[in-house]
């Protein structure tokens, strides 16, 4: 792990997955890479079709602070959550977005991949998206490996969805494949103009 900590926030809809993205992620992280990892979430009253986020921590010393102080990446499946997340980034913080719903996008460092799409045209079931996300999450993750992630995602997927929540992960991985991060400028911070 290059750095003590790294901080990831999945934000969506309640009823896309994202607490579930999450967890394989922070099991990932913690069972299979032996790191140590906090994970949280909260969402609305509403449970399904408000907003909700789930956050991991990870570090490769143990955890005194659980809660995201600076963000190095974030996912955002809907526009209402990328609106109220998006904050408490570091200066080189990635924004991913299902650009299948994110149209207003609140930086230049973003990657905008349609996962919702994706997950209806490749797989015939929207409701696979949050995979394709976490596959994209994974090739731009330089500390929890993709290999880890689809172990984790395997040993939880419920009976009879392996399958397709491999394929899934892996739909996601690709699309993330063919985005170029050279274009991306280096802070999510507008230049300030030196004095």
């Amino acid at each position: 792990m290059k750095e003590d900590r790294f901080e990831i926030r999945f934000s969506g809809a309640g009823g896309q997955g994202i607490i579930t993205a999450a967890i394989i992620f922070a099991e990932a992280a913690a069972i299979h890479e032996s790191n140590y990892v906090c994970q949280t979430q909260s969402y609305g009253p509403e449970a399904r079709g408000g907003k909700s986020k789930a956050e991991v921590v990870v570090s490769s010393r143990e955890i005194d602070y659980p809660k995201v102080m600076q963000l190095d990446m974030m996912l955002a499946m809907n526009q209402t959550s990328c609106d109220a997340y998006f904050y408490d980034f570091k200066p080189n913080g990635l924004l991913i977005v299902d650009s299948t719903f994110v149209e207003h996008i609140p930086t230049s460092r973003v990657i905008a991949i349609p996962f919702t799409q994706i997950a209806r045209e490749t797989l015939g079931k929207a409701i696979v998206a949050n995979m394709v996300a976490l596959g994209a999450v994974a090739h731009f993750c330089d500390v929890v490996s993709s290999k880890s992630i689809e172990t984790a995602l395997s040993a939880r997927a419920p009976k009879g969805t392996k399958g397709i929540n491999r394929k899934a992960f892996r739909a996601g991985i690709k699309a993330a494949q063919r985005i170029n991060l050279e274009h991306l400028p280096r802070s999510i911070f507008h230049e300030e103009i030196e004095v």
